[in-house]
C-alpha cells in the first residue's frame, strides 16, 4: 500500500518549512531509510527519510514551496505500483461576487485540501473557507490564497471618475529650440552576467531577526581593550600537556566564556530577558557561541556553562562548530541561550558593533589579536591587544553598568589565575 510523504512536526512552534531541494527525483526506486527530500526552516535543515522500498511518486512540490506541518508532499509507492491519483477538487464559479459572511464554515480537522495554516488564519479572520479559491497542487488552499481573499473583500471600491471639464486652450509663447541632449549610451559588453540565487529560508530567518533586534531593543555598544599577554603565556606552556590530557587544544573561548560566566555573576542584569513589563533574571548560565556556517550564523549553545571545566568548554564547542558546519545541528541546541559571544576576528576584523540575538540582551564581540605600543610602568611595550565591544539593550542595562560588566571581563582575562575563583 502506498506511503504518504508528509511534512513532519519540528516542535519549537514552527509549524511551516520550505522545500530546500529534493535528493530523489519522481519515478526514482529508493531504499528504506534513504533521503528524499531536505526541507528548510527557520533555524534547521531537516532530512525526511523514505518509510519503506518501493518508488517516489506524486511530487506535489517543487524546489522553494513552502509547506505546512502535515502536508502531503509525495507518496511512496510499493514496488513499480503507482500512487494513488490524486482527486481534483472541483470549483465552479459564483455568480457574483460574494462577500464575507459573519462566521467561518465549519471545516474538516483532517481536510487535506486545506493547509493547517490556512484554516487558523480564516478561523481569526472569519473567513468561509468555501468561498476561498486554492492555488496549489490540486486547487489546495494555503496561506496565501486565504490572505488574498482577506484583501479582496476590505479593498474599497473605486471611485466614479468624473468628467473633465472644458478647458479654455492658451497659446503658448515662442520658445528658442534648445540642443538635444545626449542620452547616456546603453551599458554592453560580456562582463554583465547577473546571478540569481534564492535565499535560504535560514537567511530569510536571520535577516528577519536582526532587523527585529534593532527595531526592538535600545542597542547600544561599548569598547573596550585587553592585553593577551597573561593567557597567551599559560596556552604556550600548557598547550601540549592539556592536549595530551583532555584530547583538546586550549583555544581562547574557554578563557572567554569563563571571563563572561564570572562577569554575569556580577552584574545579573546582562543574563537575563524582557517579557512584557517583567524583567526575567535567568539564574543559570547557557552562553551561546557564534559560528559561521555555509548558510549563514548560527549560534549554538554551551548549557551550564558555570558548571564546566576548561576542557569541557573547549570539547563542547568543538563538538557543537563541527556538527553547525556540517549542517547537524538539533533545534535544542540552537534554543534558550541567556548570553553570546561571537569572535569576528577568526576573519581579521579588528572592531565591530555586535546585534543582538533576541530575546537576550547581551552579547559580547570579540576581535582579532594585534601587537600594539602599549604604555607600562612608564614605558612603551609592545602587547598583543584585542579590542572587546559589548553590545547590550539600554532598556534594563544601564550604560554605567554595561561599562563595568565589560571592564570585569577584561579584568578577568587580563589576570587569568581569578578565573579559577570564579568558577
Amino acid at each position: 500500500m502506498p506511503v504518504e510523504v508528509r511534512v513532519p512536526a519540528f516542535g519549537e512552534s514552527i509549524v511551516e518549512a520550505t522545500i530546500g531541494r529534493w535528493l530523489k527525483s519522481d519515478g526514482d526506486k529508493v531504499a528504506y531509510g534513504d533521503p528524499l527530500v531536505e526541507l528548510e526552516t527557520d533555524k534547521v535543515n531537516v532530512e525526511i527519510t523514505a518509510e519503506q522500498d518501493g518508488v517516489l511518486q506524486n511530487i506535489a512540490n517543487k524546489e522553494g514551496d513552502t509547506v505546512s506541518v502535515g502536508d502531503v508532499i509525495a507518496y511512496l509507492g510499493e514496488g513499480n505500483g503507482a500512487a494513488p491519483a490524486a482527486t481534483p477538487v472541483a470549483q465552479t464559479a459564483p455568480a457574483a461576487e460574494p462577500k464575507a459572511s459573519n462566521g467561518a464554515a465549519p471545516v474538516e480537522e483532517d481536510d487535506a485540501t486545506i493547509t493547517p495554516i490556512a484554516r487558523k488564519l480564516a478561523e481569526e479572520n472569519k473567513v468561509d473557507l468555501k468561498l476561498v479559491t486554492g492555488t496549489g497542487p490540486n486547487g489546495k488552499i494555503g496561506k496565501e490564497d486565504v490572505t488574498a481573499y482577506i484583501a479582496k473583500q476590505s479593498a474599497p471600491a473605486p471611485k466614479p471618475v468624473e468628467a473633465p471639464k472644458a478647458v479654455t486652450p492658451v497659446t503658448p509663447p515662442a520658445v528658442k529650440p534648445v540642443a538635444a541632449v545626449a542620452s547616456a549610451p546603453a551599458v554592453t559588453g560580456s562582463n554583465r552576467a547577473e546571478e540569481r540565487v534564492r535565499m535560504s529560508r535560514r537567511r530569510q530567518t536571520i535577516a528577519t531577526r536582526l532587523v527585529e533586534a534593532q527595531h526592538t531593543a535600545a542597542m547600544l555598544t561599548t569598547f573596550n581593550e585587553v592585553d593577551m599577554t597573561a593567557i597567551m603565556e599559560i596556552r604556550k606552556r600548557r598547550k601540549d600537556s592539556f592536549k595530551e590530557k583532555f584530547g583538546v587544544g586550549l583555544g581562547f573561548m574557554s578563557f572567554f566564556t569563563k571571563a563572561v560566566v564570572g562577569a554575569l555573576k556580577a552584574f545579573p542584569y546582562l543574563n537575563a530577558e524582557i517579557q512584557d513589563t517583567d524583567i526575567v533574571l535567568k539564574k543559570y548560565y547557557d552562553i551561546g557561541i557564534a559560528v559561521g556556517a555555509e548558510e549563514g550564523l548560527v549560534v549554538p549553545v554551551i548549557r551550564d556553562a558555570d558548571r564546566l571545566s576548561f576542557a569541557g568548554i573547549e570539547k563542547e564547542i568543538g563538538t557543537l562548530a563541527g556538527r553547525a558546519r556540517e549542517g547537524k545541528l538539533t533545534l535544542a541546541e540552537l534554543t534558550g541561550g541567556t548570553f553570546t559571544i561571537t569572535n569576528g576576528g577568526i576573519f581579521g576584523s579588528l572592531m565591530s558593533t555586535p546585534i543582538l540575538n533576541a530575546p537576550q540582551v547581551g552579547i559580547l564581540g570579540m576581535h582579532k589579536i594585534q601587537e600594539r605600543p602599549m604604555v607600562v610602568g612608564g614605558e612603551i611595550v609592545i602587547r598583543p591587544m584585542m579590542y572587546l565591544a559589548l553590545s547590550y539593550d539600554h532598556r534594563i542595562v544601564d550604560g554605567s553598568e554595561a561599562v563595568r560588566f565589560l571592564v570585569r571581563i577584561k579584568e578577568l582575562l587580563e589576570d587569568p589565575e581569578s578565573l579559577l575563583l570564579e568558577g
